[in-house]
């Protein structure tokens, strides 16, 4: 049996997404600048996919603008606010679990001479309203938080810092990467700036949008013929914007996600030395699911599941090949061998509750040898 538990990472293709971007590939092959009817055809996809995107979000079509992924969302949301505010002042804030995509980007607006706040995390991975009160001054100018941690699953209250915006003149931006389509919108979509990603929820690669809301002052990054309203240039990625569209109209069955991600924190629970990281009462994002495993090595364990044909992750995609500890684990307060013996569960709307049990008997038959 091959159970993929890997979906943070990245997720399968629908059926429906394969047969909407084989058509398109096909037949829709103009460039949307184009005057001519096969440019204007590929043009009408792009702009109905907006119009999908925005309703998703609750956000208006004007305000989503295509990119190739949240990594370029996450760096103009910061760069391009930070650099077209820094007149207003020079302090930013983010969390100490933050993805590299932001984290990095923080650390080379510190080098160039930002004031840079850190916020620390609870056990369940939720910043502190209060610490982030007391670091906000009138020389804040921006604020990102993402909406749910991709290695852990907590839910930041996005609401409550952007309650904030009425004392504060700053600009919250949120990553909601593993947000989108997994937690109602509406504990994000307050932001000024929001990211997500295509393959994500089950489109294609290289495909992701950044949401501005009107009014926000931000400059953008890519520069040269002027598509997406001037804000991103470079011809639109048709195919890859019809995938997420796609995708997105499909409606992730959430309830099903957490009822699995239930069925495996229980038979999780059952095995001697596992620890359930972060699960905050069941008030964390319905696909994500970290256990340590207490005397073992986390890439010795996923090896031994892969043999098995069940595949997880040690922590997120972006970084578990490389040595080094997990940021977003030490944040939260475990160990060094709680953090090396760290597996991350990551649920889709593909998965069964029959890969699910076959996954904890495996987890039980060789933990138990």
């Amino acid at each position: 049996m091959k159970v993929y538990l890997d979906n943070a990472a990245t997720t399968e293709l629908l059926p429906s997404v394969v047969d909407e971007v084989k058509y398109v590939i096909e037949n829709v092959y103009g460039n949307p600048s184009s005057l001519h009817s096969i440019g204007l055809e590929a043009e009408k996809i792009v702009r109905n996919s907006r119009e999908i995107i925005a309703k998703s979000l609750g956000v208006e079509t004007g305000e989503v603008y295509f990119t190739s992924g949240a990594t370029e969302s996450d760096n103009t949301a910061i760069f391009g606010s930070v650099y077209a505010n820094s007149r207003r002042g020079k302090h930013i804030i983010t969390s100490k679990i933050e993805h590299p995509a932001v984290l990095n980007c923080f650390k080379k607006l510190e080098q160039e001479g930002f004031n840079v706040t850190y916020l620390d995390v609870d056990s369940n991975g939720i910043i502190d309203i209060d610490q982030l009160k007391n670091a906000i001054s009138d020389q804040t100018i921006f604020i990102s938080v993402m909406a749910v941690n991709n290695e852990i699953g907590s839910i930041e209250p996005i609401r409550e810092i952007a309650k904030l915006k009425r004392e504060y003149n700053f600009i919250l931006h949120t990553d909601a990467v593993q947000a989108y389509t997994k937690i109602p919108c509406n504990l994000y979509n307050v932001a000024d700036l929001i990211s997500i990603s295509g393959h994500k929820v089950h489109a294609l690669k290289g495909i992701g949008a950044l949401i501005v809301k009107k009014g926000i002052k931000i400059s953008p990054l890519i520069l040269g013929g002027g598509q997406e309203g001037g804000f991103r240039s470079g011809t639109e990625n048709v195919p890859g914007i019809a995938s997420f569209a796609k995708a997105v109209s499909e409606k992730a069955d959430t309830e099903k996600i957490a009822h699995l991600r239930e069925i495996l924190k229980e038979g999780i629970s059952n095995i001697k030395n596992a620890k359930i990281n972060a699960y905050n009462d069941g008030n964390s994002a319905p696909h994500i699911l970290s256990v340590s495993f207490n005397g073992l090595r986390g890439e010795v364990l996923m090896h031994m599941l892969e043999e098995k044909g069940i595949f997880v992750s040690t922590g997120s995609a972006c970084h578990s090949n490389r040595f080094g500890e997990s940021h977003v684990l030490s944040a939260i307060g475990l160990n060094k061998n709680e953090i090396g013996g760290t597996i991350r569960f990551s649920l889709g709307e593909l998965n069964t509750e029959e890969e699910i049990k076959y996954c904890v008997d495996v987890l039980t038959k060789e933990l138990n040898k």
